[in-house]
């Protein structure tokens, strides 16, 4: 029965001396007038911390300002490209560049570019 008291009593003590020995040498950093050096490092570990969320944020903030979703105006094919870049449409390799915030083809001086539109055919009586 003394076997099992003993067992209740016992405590995991393997962490408490390190967390003892961190607390023990901050009060002697400060009290020899060196917190500046403690300071330092909690304001260093606080920047590990933060400048990656801080990061991602902004890179979310360039991205949507970047990107442009839109139609290829040759095969309607629907992806996203870089503003102030060209590019060959993923579906029919038509060479496109932004133009106010959507695609258009990339044409040399002087090409004329037309819409095609379709027309029904009808079949004429030659009758009268």
């Amino acid at each position: 029965m003394n076997e099992r008291f003993n067992k209740l009593l016992q405590y995991n003590t393997s962490g408490l001396g390190c967390w003892l020995s961190l607390i023990l040498f901050a009060f002697l950093l400060t009290s020899v007038g060196l917190g500046w050096v403690l300071n330092g490092f909690l304001i260093l570990l606080a920047l590990l911390f933060i400048a990656p969320v801080i990061a991602f944020w902004g890179f979310q903030w360039w991205l949507k300002r970047k990107l442009i979703q839109d139609k290829c105006p040759v095969c309607n094919y629907e992806f996203t490209g870089f503003k102030n870049t060209e590019f060959n449409c993923p579906s029919c390799g038509e060479r496109l560049h932004i133009e106010a915030g959507h695609f258009s083809r990339l044409t040399p001086p002087g090409t004329i570019d037309v819409d095609a539109i379709e027309v029904s055919v009808k079949s004429i009586d030659q009758g009268d």
